[in-house]
Parts: structure tokens; C-alpha cells; sequence
């Protein structure tokens, strides 16, 4: 994956996809081209379900004064009807002095206003989620080259594990990371920075297993090993998890307040629990049970190879959950 690209001086720019780091970035960095290219220009910015025919119609109008305009519409998907038969119609012959910006979620609503947008040459500048985890490798070897930094693929894996898929805290612990070395960064770098994190590790491939996101669940225990913990904790995480559900989802309908005090458990847990029973049968959690068992014993049973118990127990669960403990 590319990074964003600022689009200078098009006329208009379409920012289409629903990943709100890139399209955010992707704005921003339209309009800081924009004011560097003119200081005084005038930067305006709409929500587009709120704006009427006649706001757009000043704003896009030709100015007194002159001088630079940008328009930012956000929500573009939420424009109505006349609104996006007005900008379409401007989109045929927009005016070199104004830079018309729209933010769009690219998604079935308003794709006739996108399409259109496309067809009148629009730059679209790609903010679309990343899907694969080779995409958010990518996306963190991007992030340290923005800043004259370098990554390695190994690094880049290493940090995804630590911190996770979310876009917005990867970018946050690359920008951590370079202001904290030397801006040359090693898969060794991001495990004596992370190791901090090692606490969590059990819980976090509990969790990632409990709601089927097997890649990630695979991620988090490779790390978790990586750093040195122990693998008896990792197992009693991934056994607890099971039971919590299984608990949590015999107990019935109810909210997580109503349900804490019957089972023990704080609400947050209940809450939890309650949205990664969703996709779990009764006899999935029971195949998940024996599969927590069996690697239990194995690694508190001096197993030789304790980390092939545990990701074995991570890809019994994630398969129970996906058959629905069909035998």
C-alpha cells in the first residue's frame, strides 16, 4: 500500500473509503498543499448532510477579493439530492481558484455522487481499511518512511503484534519509536521498547481466538513467546476466556449490570464475554473446553514443545467456533 498522496492544485479531490486515519490524513494534507501554495487561502469546511444549495453556491461563486478557496465537505455519502446535482453540475466546469474537497465513505450510499465526482477527473486519493496483514506491513514501513526513518519487515511484524491492527496506534508507536531511536529500527528494537506490553499478551490471544480472528490470535501468541512469557499463563488465559463465554452465554439475555451480580464477574467482563459469545454454539464452547484442556495439560504437563500446544489450542478453538462444534 501506497501512502496518501496530497493532491496540490486538482480542482477537485475525492478522499473515497472508510479507514478514518487516511482519510483524515488525506484532507489535511490537501489542505496544508493548499495554504502552502497560497497562505491566504480561504479554508471552509461543511458537514455535507447540513449544507443547503445556497451556502454551496456563495462559497463556490467567484470571490471579491480573490484569492485561493478550498471547500471541505465531510460525510459526503450524507449530501442530498439537489446538493449533489448542484456539485456534479459545478464538477463540469470547476473554478481554477477553488479547490473542492470531499470526504466520502465509498460504501453503496451516495455512490452515484462518488461515481459522478470520478467521471468529472476528481483525484481520489485511496482511504480505503487495510484488509490483509501484509497491507498493514506495508502501512508501517510507509509510516517510518514519511518521517526519513527505516523499517525492517521483520520490525514491521513485531509491532503489529505488539500493538495491534488499529491504524491509529500503529502510527502513534511508530512516531513513539522514532523520536526514541535513531530512527534505524530492528525487529530488536520493537521487543526491548514493547516488552512492557508482555503483561496483556495471554488475554490478548484469548480474545483475538474467542471472536475467530485467527491471524491475529496467531500474531499476538507468536509475540508474546517472542518476548520471553510464559506459556502456563497464556493456556490458564485461553481456558478462563472459554469459560467466561460459556458462563456469560447460559446466563441468558440480559444486560451486563443485571447479569455481574448472578455471575460473579465485573460488568465489563460480562459485556465482553457477551460480544464473543456471538457465533458460538453450545457444543462449539464444549469442543473449545476439551481443546483448552488438552493443551493445558500438555504445557503444565512438561510438553516438549509447549509453543506447537499452544497454537495448536488456538487453531482447535478457532475451527470449533467456525463449525460450530459439529462432530
Amino acid at each position: 500500500m501506497g501512502g496518501v498522496t496530497a493532491a496540490s492544485a486538482a480542482p477537485i479531490v475525492l478522499v473515497l473509503g472508510d479507514e478514518e486515519l487516511l482519510a483524515t490524513r488525506a484532507v489535511t494534507e490537501t489542505v496544508t498543499a493548499a495554504r502552502a501554495a497560497d497562505p491566504g487561502a480561504d479554508v471552509r469546511e461543511y458537514q455535507a448532510g447540513q449544507l443547503t444549495v445556497g451556502e454551496i453556491d456563495e462559497m463556490l461563486s467567484p470571490s471579491l477579493f480573490g484569492g485561493r478557496r478550498v471547500l471541505v465537505l465531510r460525510s459526503g455519502q450524507d449530501a442530498r439530492k439537489d446538493l449533489t446535482a448542484a456539485l456534479l453540475a459545478y464538477a463540469k466546469n470547476p473554478d481554477p481558484e477553488v479547490q473542492l474537497v470531499v470526504q466520502h465513505l465509498g460504501a453503496a450510499k451516495g455512490k452515484a455522487f462518488a461515481d459522478g465526482l470520478k467521471a468529472a477527473g476528481a483525484q481520489v486519493l485511496a482511504a480505503t481499511k487495510l484488509k490483509g496483514h501484509r497491507d498493514r506491513v506495508a502501512f508501517v514501513r510507509d509510516e517510518f518512511r514519511r518521517a526519513g526513518a527505516r523499517c525492517t519487515d521483520d520490525a514491521a511484524e513485531v509491532l503489529i503484534a505488539a500493538v495491534g491492527n488499529d491504524l491509529r496506534e500503529l502510527a502513534a508507536a511508530c512516531s513513539q519509536l522514532i523520536a526514541d531511536t535513531d530512527g534505524r529500527i530492528g525487529a530488536d528494537t520493537v521487543s526491548r521498547y514493547y516488552r512492557g506490553r508482555v503483561e496483556v499478551s495471554g488475554f490478548t490471544v484469548a480474545d483475538a481466538t474467542m471472536v475467530g480472528d485467527l491471524p491475529a490470535a496467531l500474531e499476538a501468541l507468536r509475540w508474546a513467546l517472542h518476548v520471553g512469557v510464559d506459556p502456563v499463563p497464556i493456556a490458564d488465559a485461553l481456558a478462563d476466556g472459554i469459560r467466561t463465554v460459556a458462563r456469560v452465554a447460559s446466563a441468558g439475555r440480559g444486560s451486563p449490570y443485571q447479569l455481574a451480580s448472578s455471575l460473579g464477574m465485573p460488568p465489563w467482563k460480562v459485556e465482553r464475554a457477551q460480544r464473543q459469545a456471538r457465533g458460538w454454539t453450545p457444543d462449539a464452547l464444549v469442543d473449545a473446553m476439551r481443546a483448552a484442556a488438552e493443551c493445558n495439560a500438555a504445557v503444565k504437563g512438561g510438553s516438549d514443545d509447549r509453543a506447537y500446544a499452544l497454537e495448536k489450542a488456538v487453531f482447535s478453538v478457532a475451527a470449533a467456533r467456525q463449525q460450530g462444534g459439529a462432530r
